[in-house]
């Protein structure tokens, strides 16, 4: 059975602490025995965590699932969803072998940096087979390019929408530059200042573009009304060739 041991959140922000811990003593109360454990990931672990902007992720690991046991979460929903936990992932041991296999990319992601809030690791014990992370990570951005062109058509190129996409189209990169770097042999970076950095330098690339996509969200640069095009310029031209690379070094691209 699991722990009842409720793990120390070190690293995390206090006022997120104490946000997730009322959080882990309703969910408990609320499934008892149909709750194996309860688990955080994304930027609240990372340290990347930007109170009012940021959301808290979280996977709750369950021995089984059913329309009951989604019903029982509404409740929970609608109290902490406005303290910006969204709806988490409820996932059994084989949801998550099965992810190992099918989504390597986001599972390596979550798998290496996350924290146990409460109960079992549910992470614990499941090998993940590589031998198709290669053929996710050039789909994954190849996918990101692709929807970045046609997001700003849909957006009429304004100023709004571009200051609205790129900081999700580079939130959404980041786990496949991680893949990136792991199928390099390289040491991952778990912060995206550092990603960032550090793969331009790896793939031989300019990645300004996505440098200032990322500061953009990290909110340390407010571009005025003629930078942001240009901002969107550069990202595009930094993410092409992010992709272009990486097809070449991996050797996924078009032949």
């Amino acid at each position: 059975m699991t722990s009842s041991t409720e793990r120390t959140f070190d690293g995390v922000p206090d006022d997120v602490q104490q946000t997730l811990r009322a959080y882990v003593k309703e969910v408990r109360a609320a499934y008892g025995e149909r709750l194996n454990g309860i688990v955080l990931y994304g930027s609240a672990v990372r340290g990347e965590f930007l109170p009012g902007r940021s959301n808290l992720n979280i996977l709750l690991s369950v021995p089984a699932h059913d329309v009951a046991l989604l019903q029982a979460y509404t409740a929970l929903h609608t109290r902490w969803g406005k303290e910006q936990i969204v709806v988490p992932l409820f996932m059994t041991v084989d949801d998550l072998r099965s992810a190992s296999l099918l989504f390597p990319l986001e599972y390596l992601d979550m798998q290496e940096c996350h924290r146990v809030l409460w109960g079992q690791d549910p992470f614990a014990g499941i090998a993940v087979d590589r031998r198709h992370l290669a053929v996710e990570i050039v789909q994954s951005l190849r996918n990101n390019l692709l929807r970045v062109r046609q997001r700003f058509v849909e957006g009429g190129g304004t100023e709004e929408a571009i200051t609205v996409l790129l900081p999700l189209s580079v939130t959404a990169l980041l786990p496949a530059l991680r893949g990136v770097q792991r199928v390099l042999g390289q040491p991952v970076s778990s912060q995206g200042d550092d990603l960032l950095d550090r793969l331009a330098s790896q793939l031989g690339i300019d990645g300004s573009g996505l440098r200032d996509a990322w500061s953009l969200k990290r909110g340390h640069i407010t571009p005025g009304k003629q930078e942001v095009p240009r901002l969107m310029a550069r990202y595009l031209d930094s993410l092409e060739r992010v992709v272009r690379t990486v097809e070449e070094r991996l050797g996924q691209g078009t032949r």
